[in-house]
């Protein structure tokens, strides 16, 4: 595949900005684009996967839902870095706290993403890859953070192919190595900006909590993770 728009994105080249803050819910980044973007125009609708570009204080910024799971943001990762020419990918996240430090609302940013996935076999490694962030786009949001007065913790996090896992511990093994929080994308987006040789973070905003057994409602996900987008949008 060598051409636009491609099976899951509706765009042409030229209408996606090369700087894109993604969420996993495509109406949060509906809500990025209503509030932080000047004349946002909409360039994706397939499947529902709503994306928008517009202006962030003078710079050209798309968001753009992609889906829950490491095989729904590899494919639109994928496209948006080797099809569209994006070279910064941000994504702003729910993420459930192993540490007990971690309170509703804390932003986590990813340094390293482990993973249970097995999305890095098809790079026939002769070992394992171990998925990071981008350190001058890490090192942004937390100096942005700071700035802000915002709780928030840099570190490893877990992204798990399973949601409603069989065994109700299981997470306790990853907590003992220091893992902070566990979400679901950001290992396959760190691989996909490595592969194609462009920069990626994921940031994400403490939606429960297991060690706390706290949640959010799912309105509070889509509308009131402010901080974290805050962040995304000055440092993208």
């Amino acid at each position: 595949m060598s051409s636009t728009p491609t099976p899951h994105i509706g765009a042409q080249i030229g209408d996606i900005a090369d700087k894109v803050i993604m969420a996993g819910d495509p109406l949060r980044a509906k809500f990025m684009a209503e509030k932080y973007l000047d004349s946002p125009i909409q360039f994706n609708n397939v499947r529902g996967m709503l994306g928008f570009t517009g202006f962030y204080k003078g710079k050209r910024v798309s968001v753009m839902g992609h889906g829950m799971g490491i095989p729904s943001i590899g494919i639109y990762t994928y496209e948006l870095f080797n099809f569209y020419g994006v070279k910064k990918i941000i994504r702003t996240g729910s993420a459930g706290a192993y540490h007990p430090d971690l309170n509703l609302g804390d932003i986590v940013i990813g340094i390293g993403a482990c993973t249970d996935s097995n999305y890095a076999a098809q790079y026939n490694l002769p070992g394992v890859f171990s998925p990071t962030a981008d350190f001058a786009m890490a090192r942004a949001a937390v100096e942005k953070a700071e700035s802000m007065s915002v709780e928030y913790k840099v570190g490893n996090i877990l992204s798990s192919d399973v949601f409603y896992g069989d065994d109700g511990e299981r997470w306790k093994q990853w907590q003992k190595m220091g893992v902070l929080a566990v979400e679901m994308e950001a290992a396959a987006l760190y691989m996909n900006a490595a592969r194609s040789g462009n920069q990626a973070l994921c940031i994400c905003t403490i939606s429960d909590s297991l060690v706390h057994g706290t949640a959010c409602s799912a309105e509070q996900r889509q509308t009131s993770f402010t901080n974290m987008m805050e962040i995304a949008f000055d440092i993208i």
